[in-house]
Parts: C-alpha cells; sequence; structure tokens
C-alpha cells in the first residue's frame, strides 16, 4: 500500500479522489468551473461533505455548464432549494448562477478561463515541498490576489481560503506532503505538459 496524504487514507471516495484528481493541473473551462462551484458550497463544511454529494451537484447544476446555470432565473434557484441531494444553502445556490455569468465573461475576455486563472501561478503548478501537513498554508499571496481579482470581476464566495483550495484541486499548486507516493507523480506532469 503506498504512502499517501493522510488526510486520504479513508473512506475510499476520498482515496479515489486524492489519487487520481487532486493537485492534478486543470486545462478544461468546465473542469475549472466545477471546481469553483464546489470549493464554494464547500465553505464551512467538509470536503467529503461535498464529495459525497458530488454526482447530486452534477444533476442539479446541470453538469457544471456554466453556459446554462448562467441563464438560469429565480425559480430555477428556488427550485434548488428543494433538492435534499445537495447544500441548500441560498445565498451559495445564487452565487453559482452569478459567478456562471462572470465565469463567461472571462472566458470570452481572455479566450478561456483557463488563461486567466493560471496567471495567477504564471502559468505553471507552485511545487511545494511539505513534510507535514502543519506546514501547508489556507491561503497564500497568490490566493489573496485570486479572490480580490474575481471580486473585483463580481464574483461571490471567492475568499482567499476558497481560491486556495481550488487552487490546490485544480493542480495550480502541488501540496501533496513529500512522503506521498502522488507529490512525483504531480510534478512530474508539469513536465510532460510543457
Amino acid at each position: 500500500m503506498p504512502d499517501r496524504c493522510f488526510w486520504a487514507e479513508n473512506p475510499p471516495i476520498m482515496r479515489k479522489y486524492h489519487d487520481q484528481e487532486w493537485g492534478v493541473p486543470v486545462h478544461d473551462d468546465r473542469k475549472h468551473f466545477e471546481f469553483l462551484l464546489l470549493d464554494s458550497f464547500q465553505a464551512g463544511l467538509s470536503w467529503l461533505t461535498i464529495l459525497n454529494k458530488r454526482e447530486n451537484f452534477r444533476k442539479a447544476f446541470a453538469d457544471f455548464h456554466p453556459e446554462i446555470i448562467s441563464h438560469w432565473s429565480d425559480r430555477e434557484c428556488e427550485n434548488l432549494l428543494q433538492d435534499k441531494g445537495i447544500i441548500r444553502n441560498r445565498l451559495k445556490i445564487r452565487a453559482a448562477v452569478n459567478n456562471a455569468r462572470h465565469f463567461l465573461e472571462i472566458c470570452e475576455k481572455f479566450g478561456s478561463f483557463d488563461n486567466y486563472i493560471w496567471m495567477f501561478t504564471d502559468g505553471r503548478t507552485i511545487q511545494n515541498e511539505w513534510n507535514s501537513i502543519m506546514q501547508i498554508p489556507v491561503r497564500t499571496e497568490n490566493s489573496d490576489r485570486m479572490s480580490k481579482d474575481l471580486k473585483k470581476r463580481g464574483f461571490s464566495f471567492v475568499g482567499s481560503t476558497i481560491c486556495y483550495a481550488y487552487m490546490q484541486a485544480a493542480g495550480m499548486v502541488n501540496d501533496h506532503l513529500t512522503c506521498c507516493f502522488r507529490h512525483q507523480e504531480v510534478k512530474r506532469l508539469e513536465v510532460l505538459d510543457d
């Protein structure tokens, strides 16, 4: 059994997410939107809660198509408040619709959300060398700048801590511990991507 970041040992859904997705560089706009939406819903909750509801979120939020969600009205938002499969938080639901609209504005202005978001790390994964979970920050100067810019562009539920969690998920930072088998695997992905 390989060594992995201790938070990902159990349950199996967390292990699978850690071993296959967490920290892998994302360059697909719809995947970016999915992680942004899920991370905004995570605020105040555990990631395990979100992972357990991920497929329900996928169904409820049109397979994470910002083009569809951006046109939703109050009626669609009210319907989502009745969906027991997701986090039924009025502010977060409204933020998802609002953020979908601004996400598309960024896509139009920069050619893709991917072009825009990777500017915060100069187009490269920040390769951290953490030996302990205690070393991993909850926010950084990069996530502060990202949060500030996203808010300036009209996004909500994108505080610096949420942005840093998003950066971890989208592979903008490699926060796998050095003892974790994924640390070197994720590091190699950037080399292959060059």
